[in-house]
């Protein structure tokens, strides 16, 4: 059986910035190879087989292999801005007839350096001219049934980061997949930027955390320009949830915390964890939730009762303790779309210790957890959107992207501990 995958790129059509070169191996002498070992990604695998990672590995007898779909792209990480002269791509024979080169500063916007719609396969050098830190590879018409595969992508040219060491466990190191964010509530607004984007006021009353700024207006490069309540501060992104009120008047919880996770899948899906992508928006739970079981992932219990009562509606805490929420966020990634009609259907949970075939891409579990200074009886509380059983949770990723690949790496791929400024 081949392999393949896709993934979603858009953009406008490429323009022809360089010449293709056949060539039997490598670049020209005066070329640097910037890529190998270094982090790479990828829209999708075809299997836990075929990661990004063995498309930088130097070893051609290994490859990286999408789903069975267009499009698709593979990129890597050189570490640090690079002038790029050459990309060597050594096709399997599962090859792309379209498909463009794109260089970016940021992992976000990018800059096409060269396209081409009649790709033969085979062993090919491209002559390219550009700069950036992240390189891209872009498939968008296969040429077989299969997806694409490639025994290795290799960038060359001048500049980059130094060369990349494993990360290692560190001895002690407590073996948990885990980094995390401690966010304190930061401003009320009946806005929501994910379900009414544009459109101040249409929604219920939602506490935010995280970005200090967010709003019914809120784009990306809003977040990524404006200050961050976390800890760690690098974190730009936005978390928010329907307001609590006890007795119609608004509580906030004491803090909220994000953890992410590797949980939910085998420990090699663990190891190929990719991060969010920039942008991305997911919605987690039921505000339309009629009873408790239309919402069975969100949960309530008591905060220093041993979370006695766990239940999706709101529980009776004893004196002394406080009202708990806690919600996992869907962690397989459809690797095409930032966010879907629904705000759900992009993402899905895992199925029997893996990714569905339609989510292939395993990203961190996100764990929201909220502590409130209330306690007693549960009928005196209400969320903005309803009973407890309407708890949800929205997050807008603005994670620099270094940044959070760092922590990917270090902490969640090798199952190691992390505190918030990412090392164990």
């Amino acid at each position: 059986m081949r392999k393949r995958s896709s993934f979603l790129i858009g953009g406008a059509a490429a323009v022809l910035a360089g010449s293709l070169l056949l060539v039997p191996s490598t670049a020209s002498a005066a070329d640097t190879l910037l890529s190998q070992g270094r982090t790479a990604s990828a829209s999708s695998t075809e299997s836990a087989a075929f990661p990004a990672a063995n498309a930088v590995d130097g070893n051609f007898g290994t490859r990286w292999s999408s789903a069975f779909s267009d499009p698709q792209w593979l990129q890597v990480d050189l570490g640090a801005s690079a002038t790029v002269t050459s990309v060597l791509i050594d096709w399997e024979a599962a090859y792309a007839r379209s498909f463009s080169i794109r260089t970016s500063t940021n992992g976000s916007s990018w800059t096409t350096a060269y396209s081409t719609t009649s790709g033969t396969g085979g062993r090919q050098t491209l002559a390219v001219s550009g700069t950036g830190r992240y390189v891209r590879l872009e498939t968008t018409a296969r040429a077989t049934q299969w997806g694409v595969s490639l025994t290795e992508f290799q960038v060359f040219g001048s500049g980059g980061g130094t060369t990349p060491t494993a990360p290692t466990i560190p001895p002690g190191a407590v073996r948990v997949a885990e980094f995390l964010a401690d966010c304190p509530f930061s401003h009320r607004l009946p806005d929501d930027p994910i379900i009414f984007p544009g459109l101040p006021g249409a929604s219920h009353m939602h506490s935010f955390f995280g970005s200090t700024v967010t709003n019914a207006f809120s784009t990306t490069q809003d977040l990524l320009n404006a200050n961050s309540n976390c800890n760690p501060s690098i974190d730009k992104s936005s978390y928010w949830i329907p307001t609590l009120y006890q007795n119609n008047v608004p509580v906030e919880p004491v803090t909220g915390i994000f953890y992410y996770l590797g949980e939910g899948v085998r420990d090699d899906l663990i190891a190929q964890t990719q991060p969010f992508p920039l942008g991305l928006r997911v919605v987690a739970g039921n505000a339309r939730a009629t009873g408790p079981a239309d919402n069975t992932i969100a949960r309530w219990s008591c905060l220093h009762a041993g979370h006695v009562g766990s239940s999706s509606d709101f529980v009776n805490c004893p004196t002394g303790t406080m009202l708990e929420s806690y919600l996992d966020f869907p962690h397989c990634w459809d690797g095409r779309n930032l966010d879907s009609a629904d705000h759900k259907s992009h993402m899905a949970y895992p199925v029997g210790n893996a990714c569905p075939a339609s989510h292939p891409v395993v990203v961190p579990k996100l764990r929201q957890v909220m502590r409130y200074p209330v306690n007693g009886n549960p009928a005196n509380f209400r969320l903005a959107s309803g009973a407890g059983y309407t708890m949800h949770g929205d997050f807008f990723n603005a994670w620099p992207v270094d940044e959070l690949a760092r922590r990917v790496n270090n902490c969640i791929r090798i199952i190691v501990k992390c505190g918030t400024d990412g090392t164990a």
